[in-house]
C-alpha cells in the first residue's frame, strides 16, 4: 500500500500473500498513472518497483507531461539544437542530462532529476566581469568538457570583480535555491589565490543587502606544522624535567580547519571546480524580481590569475 510521510510518499509492504500492487492493481492504468502525475519524480521512480501495473503506468505521458515546466516550448525555441524523443518521460530525463542552451547560447537550462525543478547555467559571456574585455587581464578562450562556446580565463588582475543575476520568474516556485562559481585552474596553474578569502554575496534585488560571506577559489590543503624555534638545550632540559615527574609530553595541537571560516571548492562530476556563493528562497511571486550574485576580491591588492571561468550555476538545494 501506499502512504504519506512528511510530504514523501513511501511504499510499505503487502500483507504476506497479497498482490506486490495490492487493491491498486486493480485500478484502470490511467488512473493509476494520474496519482503518479501528482507525487514527484522520485516517488515515481520507486513506485514503479511496486508491481508491473505500477511499472506500466509509470511510463505514461500523462505523468511525465506534469513534470516538465509549463514554459519548456519557449525555452526550446531558443535553442539552435532540435530536441528528438519518443515519449515525455524521455524528453524528461534527456533535459535532467544534458542542459539546453538557451538565450543564444548565453545561458543552460537543464531539471533537477528527483524534483523537477530548474537548474540553469550563467555562462561567463553573460556576466559582468570588470575588465573582462581587456586582454591584458582577461581573455576569451573555447576549452573542450565545457557547455558553452568559451570560457573566461584570468590572465592577470589586482581587482576581481564578477557580478551575474536572474529573474525570479524563471525559477521554480517555493524552492530554496544555491548558486555556484564553475571554475578550474589552467593547466599552467593558477596564483594569487592561496590563503586568500574571496568575498561572495547572494541577494534579492529590493529585499535589503545581500548576505555576504567569504570563500577560497583555491581546494583545501593541509595546513603546514610551525616549527618551533626552541634552543636545543632548553629542549633537553624541558624533556628532563618532565621526566622526572613521570609525566608525558602534551600532545601536538590540532588546527580545526572548521573554525578558519570559508568554504573551499569542490570537483564536480563534469571535471571543473565548484564553490558555493550562497543560496536564497524563489517563494513564486512570478514577478520581476532579480536574484544578484557578485564575487569580489578587491581588497588585498594582490595580483591573481590563472583561473578559467565557465560560469554561475543556480540550482535547487532541497532535493525533495
Amino acid at each position: 500500500m501506499l502512504t504519506n510521510n512528511n510530504n514523501k510518499v513511501m511504499v510499505v509492504e503487502a500483507e504476506e500473500g497479497g498482490a506486490g500492487g495490492g487493491e491498486f492493481d486493480h485500478l484502470p492504468e490511467g488512473c493509476i498513472a494520474n496519482i503518479l502525475s501528482f507525487t514527484s519524480p522520485r516517488d515515481v521512480f520507486v513506485l514503479s518497483l511496486v508491481s508491473s501495473s505500477f511499472r506500466s503506468a509509470a511510463q505514461s505521458d500523462v505523468v511525465w507531461e506534469r513534470f516538465l515546466p509549463s514554459d519548456l516550448h519557449a525555452m526550446v525555441s531558443q535553442s539552435s539544437k532540435p530536441l528528438s524523443y519518443s515519449s515525455k518521460k524521455e524528453l524528461y530525463l534527456h533535459l535532467c542530462h544534458n542542459p539546453l542552451l538557451i538565450d543564444g547560447g548565453q545561458k543552460s537550462f537543464a531539471l533537477d532529476k528527483p524534483s523537477a525543478r530548474k537548474c540553469y547555467m550563467l555562462s561567463a559571456r553573460s556576466l559582468s566581469i570588470v575588465w573582462g574585455n581587456t586582454p591584458r587581464y582577461w581573455k576569451w578562450t573555447s576549452v573542450p568538457a565545457t557547455r558553452f562556446w568559451e570560457v573566461a580565463e584570468l590572465v592577470s588582475v589586482c581587482w576581481l570583480e564578477i557580478k551575474g543575476g536572474i529573474k525570479g520568474r524563471m525559477l521554480s516556485p517555493n524552492t530554496l535555491y544555491g548558486a555556484y562559481l564553475v571554475f578550474k585552474q589552467r593547466s599552467g596553474g593558477a596564483y594569487g589565490f592561496e590563503n586568500q578569502p574571496v568575498e561572495v554575496s547572494v541577494g534579492v534585488a529590493g529585499e535589503g543587502e545581500a548576505r555576504r560571506r567569504t570563500v577560497y577559489l583555491e581546494t583545501a590543503t593541509p595546513r603546514r606544522p610551525r616549527h618551533q624555534i626552541v634552543p636545543r638545550i632548553f629542549s633537553r632540559v624541558r624533556s628532563r624535567f618532565l621526566d622526572s615527574f613521570d609525566a608525558a609530553p602534551p600532545p601536538p595541537s590540532r588546527v580545526d580547519d572548521s573554525a578558519v571560516g570559508g568554504e573551499h571548492p569542490k570537483e564536480r562530476d563534469d571535471g571543473w571546480m565548484e564553490v558555493e556563493l550562497g543560496d536564497f528562497f524563489n517563494g513564486g511571486g512570478g514577478g520581476e524580481e532579480e536574484v544578484e550574485i557578485g564575487v569580489y576580491e578587491v581588497k588585498s591588492g594582490e595580483w591573481k590569475g590563472g583561473i578559467l571561468v565557465q560560469g554561475i550555476e543556480i540550482r535547487p538545494k532541497n532535493k525533495n
